[in-house]
């Protein structure tokens, strides 16, 4: 969307009612023919204007698109959010907010994209993204926290999505899957990456990407049974704008109250337990010296996965994939 349509539709956002010609012609330096031309692309981007004869312009709805206009009356975060960079395709959203961050972008800003070329998920995964219908975005985080605690941001998001999704829809029922994803009915709806850039002794920052499949009505190939999205699950459209501030807005309060604890995760210890999808199920890792087989029996507060083996002796996983045992 090119800048100035997205300036005269803030405007047209701000003021709640009509606008003149004249007056967005003043304000932006164009003639009254070039205000014309933005308001036709915004119409073609989705967005409801209103022209009328000797009042102007008047926004009547929104696109659902994830831009900061539509995110930022749905946020009560204090800076979660509160800068959105909108693309409509990118790469990936986490390359992008690195650079951004790696510039001195400021803690709480998001990159948005409608589409990625080469979005990823763990383990150099790709994450299928196509346009307009689902939610791409990287925040930027700078916790004030040693590199050894950074994992457990994920775990952290995790619970944010999980209390989300929830209040968007409480027949849902999302768990957790240990560490980075959250499905339904046992099919994958969304996925958290976390990128940091640190010193020994210091995070410089940190890159939170989230993928949720939200409103895609389909899928195909090997995703086919294995992955789902919200439309699917509650057979209606949701906004893509409210939502991402519903993440954020659970996000913020749980991020800052964890930079403060002293005991890591404990304070969200109980609800990452609760709806964790391996809970009390037999499962495999793969680590470097064989492979560990046993029943996951809880979440340390350290955010390790807590697998017991067959002869009752706990053990802490750190990071790998745990695969379930037919």
């Amino acid at each position: 969307m090119h800048d100035t349509s997205l300036h005269i539709l803030q405007r047209l956002a701000a003021s709640g009612t009509f606008l003149s010609g004249a007056e967005l012609s003043a304000e932006f330096a164009m003639t009254r023919s070039a205000v014309w031309k933005h308001i036709r692309m915004l119409r073609a981007e989705g967005y409801g204007i209103e022209a009328r004869t000797g009042l102007g312009y008047r926004l009547a709805s929104m696109a659902g698109r994830p831009l900061g206009v539509e995110v930022e009356p749905c946020l009560s975060t204090a800076r979660f959010g509160r800068l959105i960079h909108w693309h409509r395709s990118l790469e990936s959203t986490n390359s992008t907010a690195r650079l951004l961050a790696a510039g001195g972008a400021d803690e709480g800003a998001v990159v948005v994209a409608e589409s990625q070329s080469a979005g990823r998920g763990r383990l150099g995964r790709s994450w299928d993204s196509p346009s307009g219908v689902n939610l791409y975005f990287s925040l930027v985080l700078r916790p004030q926290l040693p590199p050894g605690r950074i994992p457990q941001l994920t775990l952290l998001l995790a619970v944010a999505l999980h209390r989300a999704l929830t209040l968007l829809d409480g027949e849902l029922r999302p768990a957790i899957k240990w560490p980075n994803d959250i499905l339904v009915g046992g099919r994958k709806l969304s996925g958290i990456l976390c990128e940091m850039q640190s010193e020994a002794d210091r995070a410089h920052f940190v890159v939170a990407g989230i993928g949720i499949n939200v409103n895609q009505a389909g899928f195909e190939g090997e995703l086919d049974g294995t992955a789902t999205s919200l439309r699917m699950e509650t057979g209606r459209t949701i906004s893509r704008p409210a939502l991402l501030a519903s993440v954020l807005n659970h996000l913020e309060p749980l991020y800052d109250r964890w930079q403060q604890e002293e005991d890591d995760l404990r304070f969200v210890q109980k609800e990452l337990e609760d709806n964790a999808f391996l809970q009390g199920r037999t499962v495999s890792v793969e680590r470097m010296h064989g492979t560990l087989e046993g029943t996951v029996t809880g979440i340390a507060p350290t955010g390790e996965l807590i697998i017991t083996t067959p002869d009752g002796t706990p053990c802490r996983v750190a990071s790998g994939e745990a695969r379930l045992r037919k």
